[in-house]
């Protein structure tokens, strides 16, 4: 149970990764890689002095991505990913380092691991941040910020590419018709290769059974009514198999 009393949200950024990043560049514009002291860098983002709240709070939200390090103590410095970030010679490095650092925050982490597939509403985002021990006004901010640097990341985006490019890894992986045809599975594999040259309109849908196994739904354009109630059957005689195994078994 969450401490109701505690004094202080948990610790989260306050601004979102793009923001972060923008005002992480103003810095490394003015201080390369050099150790500098909160004050210093604290000027360096528009402030007067490390003194006041926004100020620390814009430097721990920066911290907490990891694009600020401390090198020493009462100093900071940026880090390496973020002078990488600056030099990177394509999209694909940065958008790489942009995921990297939408998951340093615990916080972050821990909220993408349960929205899997994509976010929810508002107000469940909310409701959660306030079980985890957030005060309303801190849940908001959390919320904004949050929300903002998963758009800004295109996780989900992120996400479905990496399936996309383990599907093609993954073409020794049996077809859902080997268990329900009696064609030999070398045939079965000349068959489908044999499609897919000749017809170029096919979506290959992955299909997740438990943690590490997948299977594959070849769906060929265009997909007549009559399709779905063949796979349909194909399906079900697929799970009376299934059924009648484990019954044997029991």
């Amino acid at each position: 149970m969450p401490d109701r009393k505690r004094q202080k949200s948990p610790r989260a950024p306050s601004i979102a990764l793009g923001e972060a990043i923008e005002r992480a560049k103003a810095i490394y514009e003015k201080e390369q890689r050099h150790a500098a002291p909160t004050d210093v860098i604290a000027q360096d983002l528009g402030y007067k002095s490390a003194n006041n709240g926004a100020a620390l709070s814009t430097i721990a939200s920066l911290s907490y991505y990891g694009l600020l390090d401390r090198p020493e103590p009462g100093k900071l410095a940026v880090s390496a990913d973020m002078q990488s970030y600056h030099y990177a010679p394509d999209q694909k490095v940065k958008r790489q380092l942009v995921l990297k650092w939408l998951l340093a925050p615990p916080l972050f982490r821990a909220l993408l691991e349960k929205y899997e597939g994509g976010l929810p509403s508002d107000a469940t985002i909310r409701y959660d941040l306030m079980q985890e021990g957030f005060k309303p006004v801190s849940a908001e901010s959390a919320l904004k910020a949050f929300k903002e640097s998963v758009e800004f990341s295109d996780y989900y985006q992120a996400q479905l590419d990496k399936e996309t490019t383990d599907s093609s890894q993954g073409e020794n992986l049996p077809l859902v018709e080997d268990a329900v045809t009696d064609t030999p599975k070398s045939q079965q594999r000349q068959e489908s290769e044999s499609r897919r040259d000749k017809d170029e309109a096919l979506d290959r849908i992955p299909v997740r059974l438990d943690a590490k196994r997948r299977a594959w739904l070849e769906i060929p354009y265009p997909f007549y009514e009559a399709d779905k109630r063949r796979l349909k059957a194909q399906i079900d005689l697929l799970l009376t198999d299934t059924e009648d195994d484990e019954a044997s078994e029991a």
